[in-house]
């Protein structure tokens, strides 16, 4: 187990670097640099030359990526061309944003979606399975931003009940006034608890009829033991590379979640730093994200390697 887990983080490593070298290039191959889009259509080629100097766009691309990456192994990953602060500052603040959306929305999907696939799985064929069946490929089928839109509407504008945007808020802002998370988490839970509810139902359904299970109850050991110690974690042991998935989600940034309703999160912030070329941001952002969904999903193949099912049976 060591040396996989040395393995992966290695690999883990080449992967980040991987995406770094791939952004850098393909950032630095995209028409117009920030120097255009801070002078815009008015700015003259002297005057676009001369912050180009300045910003030290005019260096080589792999000096200045490589600068950059000696400023991350320092600790600094470096200062955003478009308003002089510091990358981590930025960063840092709309962080807070997004994981005000999803925390939220993940301990409800943590807690609902084995609750709802369990539930499912063993009434298979039943009225209420067909019912959160049903309401699962309902809600999937509707794009995040559409269901978003029908709520603002629905629950803001015609009932008045939840603001309907956050717009200019910040993370204290919001802890101040709660009620303006409610929709966007809503938004941001529904997908994802349907994708690993019906995961885990799936899991549950094929392991409550399994080999294992059905000599258990041969023995005499009761349908609870049964349950929850061999249909369940074999179940949840194929779920933990979704639930790996939702966390990517939910905490990577959900960009058309954080557009319809305000947020200015890492989506956002992310979406900003591409239109304004802004490299060292575009990097920061890339290398969070990155190192997010790799980190997840290490954790997802030990646990569900943990969790898989063995062939000895232990009562």
């Amino acid at each position: 187990m060591r040396g996989y887990v040395l393995r992966r983080c290695l690999l883990a490593l080449l992967q980040c670097l991987v995406v770094l070298v791939a952004v850098f290039a393909v950032g630095s191959l995209l028409p117009g640099d920030t120097a255009d889009v801070l002078r815009g259509e008015l700015g003259t080629p002297e005057q676009v030359a001369a912050l180009r100097e300045q910003l030290g766009l005019d260096e080589p691309a792999w000096t200045r990526f490589g600068h950059w990456l000696l400023h991350l192994f320092a600790g600094n990953p470096g200062v955003s061309l478009t308003t002089g602060l510091p990358v981590g500052d930025d960063i840092g603040r709309r962080a807070g944003v997004t994981l005000l959306l999803g925390v939220p929305a993940l301990l409800l999907v943590t807690v609902l979606a084995p609750l709802v696939g369990t539930v499912s799985g063993l009434r298979e064929g039943s009225r209420l399975d067909r019912a959160l069946n049903t309401a699962a490929v309902v809600l999937h089928a509707v794009p995040e931003f559409v269901f978003g839109l029908l709520l603002v509407a629905s629950v803001s504008v015609a009932a008045g009940l939840l603001p309907a945007t956050a717009i200019g808020m910040e993370a204290d802002d919001l802890l101040a006034r709660p009620a303006a998370l409610v929709l966007p988490v809503v938004v941001l839970t529904a997908r994802h608890l349907c994708d690993l509810a019906r995961q885990i139902r799936a899991g549950v359904a094929v392991q409550r009829h399994g080999e294992v299970a059905e000599h258990l109850r041969l023995l005499g050991v009761r349908e609870r033991t049964v349950v929850l110690r061999h249909v369940l974690p074999g179940a949840l042991g194929p779920a933990a590379q979704q639930y790996a998935r939702c966390v990517e989600g939910l905490l990577g940034g959900a960009v058309l979640v954080e557009a319809v309703f305000g947020f200015r999160g890492l989506g956002e912030g992310f979406v900003e730093a591409v239109q304004n070329r802004d490299l060292p941001q575009v990097q920061a952002y890339a290398l969070l994200f990155t190192g997010t969904a790799v980190l997840v999903n290490l954790v997802a193949d030990l646990v569900a390697h943990r969790l898989a099912p063995r062939r000895e049976v232990t009562v």
